[in-house]
C-alpha cells in the first residue's frame, strides 16, 4: 500500500471526508481534489494511479455530527447484542441507519430492512452474541470503528449453529443519537 495512491474526485464534502477517513484507517494515503484539480493531477500522474469516483449519485454520506467517543461506541454495540438476543425491533429500528450494509460471515450482504426482517420473521435467532476481549475501538471524529473477534450462537432456519467470526462495525454519531451503519465479518476457521 506505500506506493498506491489514491484520488477521491467528489462535489460533496461530506462524502470526501467519508471515503477519505475510511481509505486513511486501511492505510491508503488519498488524495483529496475538486473535480477541475482532479483532472490535471491525473494527467500528472500517468497511469501510476489507483483511481476512486464517488460520484453524487452512487454514495451519498448522510450527516454525522458531533464526536464519538470509544465508550459511547463500546456502549452502543452493546446495546444491540442486547436488541438483536432479545428480538427487541423497536430498539433496532432506532438504532440502525438507514444506511446499514451488512455484511454476514458467508458472504450474503443485507440493507437495514432486510438484516431486521431475517430476525423479525423468525428466519434468524442470535441466541448469544458473545465479543472476545481482543475487541479493539478507534475513533475519528463522528465515526467509531470497532474491530476484533466473537462466538455468536444463532439459529437459522431451524438450525442452531455457532460462528466464530472476525468483525468490523461502524458507528455513526448524527442527530437523532449512534448509528449502526455497517458490518463486515469473516468466519474464523476451525484449527
Amino acid at each position: 500500500m506505500a506506493n498506491e495512491l489514491i484520488l477521491i474526485v467528489e462535489d460533496a464534502p461530506k462524502n470526501l471526508k467519508l471515503v477519505r477517513d475510511t481509505l486513511q484507517v486501511t492505510g491508503y494515503q488519498p488524495h483529496v481534489s475538486q473535480k477541475e484539480r482532479a483532472m490535471t493531477f491525473l494527467r500528472s500522474l500517468g497511469l501510476s494511479v489507483i483511481l476512486v469516483v464517488v460520484a453524487a449519485g452512487f454514495v451519498s454520506a448522510q450527516d454525522c455530527s458531533g464526536t464519538i467517543t470509544a465508550d459511547e461506541a463500546m456502549k452502543a454495540e452493546a446495546a444491540r447484542y442486547a436488541a438483536q438476543t432479545k428480538n427487541d425491533f423497536a430498539a433496532m429500528e432506532k438504532m440502525f441507519g438507514s444506511d446499514l450494509t451488512y455484511n454476514h460471515s458467508t458472504a450474503a450482504t443485507d440493507n437495514k430492512a432486510m438484516y431486521i426482517d431475517s430476525m423479525r420473521s423468525g428466519r434468524v435467532k442470535y441466541r448469544e452474541m458473545k465479543p472476545n476481549s481482543d475487541t479493539k475501538t478507534r475513533t475519528y471524529g463522528c465515526v467509531a470503528i470497532i474491530t476484533g473477534t466473537a462466538v455468536y450462537e444463532v439459529t437459522v432456519s431451524g438450525e442452531n449453529r455457532t460462528v466464530p467470526l472476525r468483525y468490523t462495525v461502524v458507528w455513526a454519531k448524527r442527530p437523532g443519537g449512534l448509528e449502526f451503519v455497517s458490518w463486515q465479518s469473516t468466519g474464523i476457521p476451525p484449527r
